[in-house]
């Protein structure tokens, strides 16, 4: 996801809460690289996510104050955890670590969920594209933040990476957003949503339709 320096913070940090986080990162069309343009935007933007992410609740799928659960299977667990310690071996900042985070509450109608597979959200910076946790897909709660210096770095980092099948830019800039959609090469584009469909939205979330979302942010 591009964030322009320009873009509603707000509209953009929920979108990639909800897209990042969201069912464990376990889906398809998670997102798991934020690309804010700018050192400035990139900041604040780490600030925001920060702040969010140390209030998301980690517990049972059905607990109705979980904003996610765990991951589906041991193996899942550990391939996530791998990813991580790849990411930080690799020169990343760790800026939230969730590895050592198990669920925030550890029962669930009288259930316990001591050794469940669960795991905290994680946030890397300064992530760089060679770096695995960049170009491999991970399916776990692990958002990326890789700082673009200028527009058309941005607009060819989602281009030229093998798993190219959606992408959004969040910008209030109507020429923007039309040159991004028309140029960048990926397989369905958004402006300023986090919805799973060709669409734009000016200048209010979308609020019909599949959405990647955490059913406690709505």
């Amino acid at each position: 996801m591009i964030v322009m320096p320009d873009a509603d913070l707000n509209q953009a940090v929920d979108a990639l809460i909800g897209a990042g986080y969201g069912s464990a990162g376990e889906r398809c069309m998670a997102i798991s690289v934020a690309v804010p343009v700018g050192e400035q935007a990139a900041d604040r933007l780490r600030a925001r996510l920060v702040e969010r992410i140390n209030n998301l609740r980690v517990g049972h799928s059905l607990d109705p104050k979980a904003d996610y659960g765990p991951l589906i299977t041991s193996a899942a667990l550990a391939r996530v955890k791998d990813y991580i310690g790849q990411g930080i071996a690799a020169g990343a900042e760790a800026v939230v670590d969730g590895r050592e985070r198990v669920s925030d509450d550890l029962t669930f109608d009288d259930v316990s969920l001591e050794g469940g597979f669960f795991i905290g959200p994680t946030l890397f910076d300064h992530v760089t594209p060679d770096m695995s946790i960049y170009t491999d897909e991970i399916f776990g709660p692990v958002l990326c933040i890789v700082r673009a210096h200028d527009y058309e770095e941005a607009l060819r980092l989602p281009s030229e990476h093998e798993y190219g099948k959606g992408v959004a830019v969040f910008t209030r800039d109507g020429d923007a957003a039309r040159d991004f959609v028309s140029r960048v090469q990926v397989g369905m584009v958004g402006v300023n949503t986090k919805t799973e469909t060709i669409t734009q939205r000016w200048p209010s979330v979308i609020k019909d339709g599949d959405e990647f979302s955490i059913p406690t942010m709505k």
